[in-house]
């Protein structure tokens, strides 16, 4: 069935068809479509336009298909539909008839594919951001067993200083994090729904567009009808994350089938990740980590693909749009797959301790030790550049290591070099003087370790149940906050307090609804307090308190505070979350804004903790 062919008095052509027809690939859209369709219809019936006896029909033949493409997500692809919008009033108009002609009331297959698109992405997004924590806790607890082992540093692919393995996991962590934050920025900028569009100029249908947008989830309603239904800068976002995020899994395989190559021989893979040659018995080959190393072509090109389809399109809806699917469909599904593969293969690589560090040994990579020495002697840096150079040459020419020079060598290069030198030419001794933040020296990395599990923490915390408070939820917090108050476990905040500081809040949700909150209050001298942290009863034993003070921490990192305090009868729920045990009297902030107004100050029995970030 076509749904708009009564301008037309003969059918299309066989060619074109086939040629303009998308159910092909757009039919993975019917979940959202259908989930779009039972919204537009409560919010047609909410409009009077729409009996109730409409829409419970409607409902429930929604209701059919949603649990009918659930089980057999292809069955839209056994009919001759043009897309899944043509697909789904089909199916409604077989099922009950006339009534379902009524639902495409006030609304376009350009808002409402636009609003599909964005469901969908919203769920991709949510995938991909948990494959992402995934992946970057493969490489934490990479990071963790190996802190200390030592490898080969390289720059221009030439060996340049010793690092430890932990340090190099911990780098791409670094990048992961970024590809997470990058992931949530674009997150926040899906969740505008642009149903109630039209085709261009907005429906003519009076309902409430900010109540239907909630109803699907998003955050509110698009202001303009135009951009509604021609912007994929969403689509555009995701596909920015993706191509950055397979640059950075290319970039791991690289070094991954680096280390783990014969020349090398840092790592090793275990059978389970590799594969042979069909010639040559004795190969095994790192396929999975060149797949990854491949696949980022494939992701870049479809971001190349859609911001060309993009460019200088006018507004609003045009059929170049129709081309901006299959290319998003496969590059994200293409980056969801690679990141849990490389969640799965990194705990399948192992560090070659011992002939790593030989290998970290090689191509005189304490000469950067050797010019620090010489400084540490009073001779400028430059001039200590100049001096190590010629002694690796002289070394070079003895073919020998500079830890293994005879002392009246070295000391014709320069006097003032005496046997303590060979101390600082220990491979291990330049390696623990890195220690500074940020630095390869194990006991930095165990530094960076910490930071990297309480962001690990706080992440996927923030992509399970936790979120900023918005004032929409001002009314949960404050029946919460007074819930704990009147049984004495919290101080008592007023609305007004409350929805002044609502942007010192999260809320914990579960099944999108208000169950707990949390503020972080920052005193003037910079010291933070987690404070009015409470759940309802019904939610109590699911670690949301948990999830709680850790996106709040994690928020505090972001702020840039150092110490986090907590007051508490319940000590051994904060230090279970590492919090140490300290003393009021060290804490004067929270003594003279809060203690003073407390009507248990003369008797109180909450125990101080404080956590150190």
């Amino acid at each position: 069935m076509s749904l708009w062919g009564g301008r037309f008095s003969e059918p299309s052509a066989a060619e074109f068809k086939h040629f303009n027809d998308s159910l092909r690939f757009d039919y993975v859209l019917a979940p959202y479509d259908l989930q779009a369709s039972r919204a537009w219809a409560n919010a047609l019936h909410q409009a009077e336009l729409l009996s109730q006896d409409e829409n419970a029909a409607l409902q429930r033949a929604l209701a059919e298909l949603q649990q009918a493409v659930q089980a057999n997500p292809e069955l839209p692809l056994s009919t001759d539909a043009e897309d899944i919008h043509s697909w789904v009033e089909a199916q409604l108009i077989e099922k009950i008839g006339d009534t379902a002609k009524k639902l495409h009331t006030g609304r376009s297959r350009n808002d409402l594919v636009a609003t599909d698109l964005r469901l969908y992405c919203k769920k991709q997004a949510e995938q991909i951001l948990a494959a992402n924590l995934a992946a970057i806790e493969a490489l934490v607890g990479f990071a963790e067993q190996y802190y200390d082992a030592m490898l080969p540093g390289y720059t221009h692919l030439q060996r340049a200083q010793p690092i430890t393995a932990g340090h190099w996991a911990l780098a791409y962590v670094q990048m992961l994090q970024r590809d997470v934050i990058r992931l949530r920025e674009a997150i926040r900028r899906i969740d505008i729904c642009p149903l109630g569009s039209g085709a261009l100029a907005g429906t003519t249908a009076a309902l409430n567009r900010e109540a239907l947008a909630h109803e699907l989830g998003f955050r509110h309603a698009n202001d303009n009808s135009l951009d509604g239904v021609s912007d994929r800068d969403f689509a555009l976002d995701l596909l920015n994350v993706a191509a950055t995020g397979m640059v950075h899994l290319s970039r791991i395989a690289e070094d991954l089938i680096f280390y783990c190559s014969g020349e090398s021989g840092c790592f090793s893979m275990s059978d389970r990740i590799s594969s042979g040659s069909s010639l040559m018995p004795q190969k095994k080959n790192p396929d999975l980590f060149e797949l990854l190393r491949g696949k980022a072509g494939r992701v870049i090109g479809h971001q190349h693909a859609l911001q060309m389809t993009l460019k200088g399109l006018p507004l609003a809806y045009n059929k170049d749009m129709q081309e901006d699917k299959e290319g998003l469909f496969d590059a994200l599904q293409t980056y969801l797959q690679c990141l849990s593969m490389l969640a799965f293969a990194i705990p399948e690589v192992t560090v070659q301790r011992e002939h790593a560090a030989k290998q970290a040994a090689l191509g005189y990579s304490n000469a950067t030790e050797l010019a620090d020495y010489l400084v540490s002697k009073g001779i400028p840096f430059r001039d200590a550049h100049h001096l190590t150079g010629v002694a690796v040459v002289k070394a070079q020419q003895q073919q020998l290591p500079l830890e293994q020079m005879p002392l009246t060598e070295l000391q014709h290069i320069s006097a003032v070099i005496s046997d303590d030198v060979y101390a600082w030419l220990d491979l291990s001794y330049g390696l623990n003087q890195r220690c500074a933040q940020g630095g390869t020296a194990p006991a930095a990395v165990k530094v960076t370790l910490k930071h990297a599990k309480d962001w690990l923490h706080a992440a996927e915390a923030a992509s399970k149940h936790i979120r900023q408070a918005r004032l929409s939820d001002v009314d949960k917090i404050v029946e919460l906050t007074t819930y704990w108050a009147e049984k004495g476990e919290n101080l008592p905040r007023s609305r007004e307090d409350i929805m002044q500081a609502i942007h010192t809040f999260a809320v914990a949700e579960i099944n999108d609804q208000v169950m707990g909150c949390a503020a972080l209050y920052v005193y003037s001298t910079g010291l933070a307090e987690i404070r009015s942290l409470g759940l309802f009863p019904a939610a109590q034993g699911k670690g949301l308190g948990a999830e709680l003070v850790a996106w709040l921490l994690w928020k505090a990192r972001e702020l840039e505070i150092q110490r986090v305090i907590a007051l508490t009868r319940v000590p051994d729920f904060f230090e279970k979350l590492k919090f140490k045990l300290t003393s009021k009297d060290k804490l004067p902030e929270k003594v003279m804004k809060d203690c003073e107004l407390c009507p248990r100050k003369h008797n109180c029995d909450e125990v101080a903790l404080e956590y150190r970030l």
